[in-house]
């Protein structure tokens, strides 16, 4: 086999909605597409990948660093031992190469979306899912086709109310959602507090339904303020209260807030998670670990971030990637970790499922697709299709 062109455009990702942080009008992304000579089923065969949801695209990293790492690499550095398909390892190494250590940021997004792309084509190739290829390769030969998801919205809007939250999160529990999330952080604590008194509401009072997202907005004052007015709601978790590299102010929020904390989607290297496990006070008992695999370089190293994460003791069920997208749904199923987020109402076309996937109590079952199955999802494949 082999790759004749690696492809990559930006894409508006803009929507009308704001976190505590930033407002995503102007959001972008990068798409990349691994165009091979492989023929499969009178198909050519093409890998796509994007550098997740949420994040800026990285087109000048790709375009000036990245790409050119594998057209011009020799052969061996690409390919497996008998040239018919792509080798993962090699090229994860191939594009760490003549990289300083630290300062991962975009660089790991882009790597990412490469990655991304690598997948969806040696899955093709081997006519598997990608969820049964990850499986065989790093889980013993087990793998699941059901996840558990959650749908992530309750962002804050230009034209906003206490009955628009609702109604939103009322349209994901009616969409076959048990759990959703929300964000905090973007007005005062007061407010706030009565957003979460509403979205309780939603879901029949049970707080252990509701996730709420405050994206590191809160320094360590508000932090425990915060934690203090929401204790008592019993909470699935208090998402990412303080700026993600704080790692010892997490361990003080870790010793006063009883509930379950989630951060790690802002941590996008195996030496900025390993930060986090020595110093975050976080407790393997009830936290959850949210690493991003597409921001973070790729399967190879989240890999090696999850037996990490068992060497400090925890389990796979707490860790549930950030991103909501296709791809890492594959790596929760190909893995069995504990579930995945999901965008369903908003970030289209990259948020969602396969058309016609069913949700029930947020349970969802992938499709039997060879590689990543983004044909499945028709609004995000005519976006796709038009790169190549």
């Amino acid at each position: 086999m082999k790759i004749t062109s690696i492809i990559e455009k930006t894409v508006p990702l803009g929507s009308a909605i704001a976190n505590s942080y930033i407002n995503f009008s102007m959001m972008t992304g990068s798409i990349i597409a691994i165009v091979t000579d492989v023929v499969r089923d009178g198909k050519q065969i093409i890998g796509y990948g994007f550098n997740s949801i949420g994040r800026y695209a990285c087109t000048s990293i790709l375009r000036d660093r990245m790409i050119g790492k594998i057209l011009n690499a020799d052969p061996i550095d690409v390919y497996d031992e008998d040239m018919s398909n792509i080798d993962p390892f090699k090229v994860h190494k191939l594009l760490k190469k003549n990289e300083k250590p630290g300062g991962h940021g975009d660089r790991a997004h882009a790597v990412g979306a490469i990655d991304m792309a690598v997948w969806d084509v040696v899955a093709k190739i081997e006519k598997k899912p990608l969820y049964q290829v990850i499986g065989e390769r790093f889980n013993n030969k087990l793998w699941s086709d059901k996840i558990y998801t959650y749908a992530a919205g309750g962002y804050y809007y230009e034209t906003d109310s206490i009955e628009r939250l609702k109604d939103e999160l009322k349209k994901y529990i009616d969409q076959g959602f048990h759990d959703v999330k929300m964000k905090i952080g973007g007005a005062d604590l007061k407010t706030d507090v009565k957003r979460i008194e509403a979205a309780l509401s939603v879901v029949d009072g049970d707080g252990s339904r509701l996730m709420v997202d405050a994206n590191g907005r809160y320094d360590m004052k508000a932090a425990l303020e915060c934690a203090i007015a929401i204790k008592d709601f019993g909470l699935k978790w208090y998402e990412e209260p303080l700026d993600p590299a704080d790692f010892s102010s997490y361990a003080v929020i870790a010793e006063y807030y009883p509930g379950p904390i989630a951060t790690g989607e802002n941590l996008f290297s195996y030496e900025d998670a390993r930060n986090l496990f020595r110093h975050g006070g976080l407790r393997p008992d009830r936290d959850y670990i949210q690493v991003d695999p597409p921001l973070s370089y790729g399967i190879i190293e989240f890999i090696k971030i999850l037996n990490m994460m068992h060497y400090f003791g925890w389990a796979n069920k707490n860790c549930i990637p950030h991103g909501g997208n296709l791809f890492c749904n594959h790596i929760v199923a190909g893995l069995k970790l504990g579930g995945n987020e999901c965008y369903p109402g908003i970030f289209q076309p990259f948020g969602g499922f396969a058309d016609g996937n069913i949700i029930e109590k947020s349970i969802v079952q992938l499709p039997n697709i060879p590689g990543i199955g983004y044909e499945a999802k028709s609004n995000l494949w005519k976006v796709l299709r038009q790169v190549v």
